[in-house]
């Protein structure tokens, strides 16, 4: 789980950087227009935050993984990607044309939701036969 809490924290630092720095900028590589109005760009502004915290407390649990806080932040991620992959998933089907990283960003939420859930499974079995006694 150390590798996905910190490739998630840089990743989602990154992209939450980037949208409250410039919105626009980043809302037209993944979709393909900009933010025309002050109400978009301040919401834009308002989801990098969002992705700033994410990224943040993933970095910050990177090195407490067998806890139940990581656990929920892994099961809270997979609710975010699996948004991630529905949301921008349908902006691309609905709309021609779209930004050069919409499709790329779909596979990368999509790979990382599915990274999330081999994880969990993973600790759930570590945790079960922990409880339960040993593999025979």
């Amino acid at each position: 789980m150390k590798p996905l809490l910190k490739l998630t924290g840089i990743i989602e630092t990154a992209t939450g950087l980037g949208l409250m720095a410039v919105p626009s900028v980043v809302v037209r590589l993944l979709l393909g227009s900009p933010l025309d109005t002050s109400a978009t760009v301040a919401l834009g502004r308002v989801a990098g935050a969002a992705l700033l915290a994410l990224g943040v407390a993933c970095w910050l649990a990177r090195d407490d993984t067998q806890s139940r806080a990581a656990r929920g932040l892994v099961s809270a991620m997979v609710l975010y990607n699996l948004g991630a992959v529905v949301i921008l998933g349908a902006a691309g089907i609905g709309s021609q044309p779209v930004g050069i990283a919409l499709w790329p960003a779909v596979v990368l939420h999509a790979a990382m939701a599915v990274w999330c859930i081999v994880c969990l499974r993973r600790f759930l079995f570590q945790l079960y036969h922990a409880e339960h006694g040993r593999l025979r």
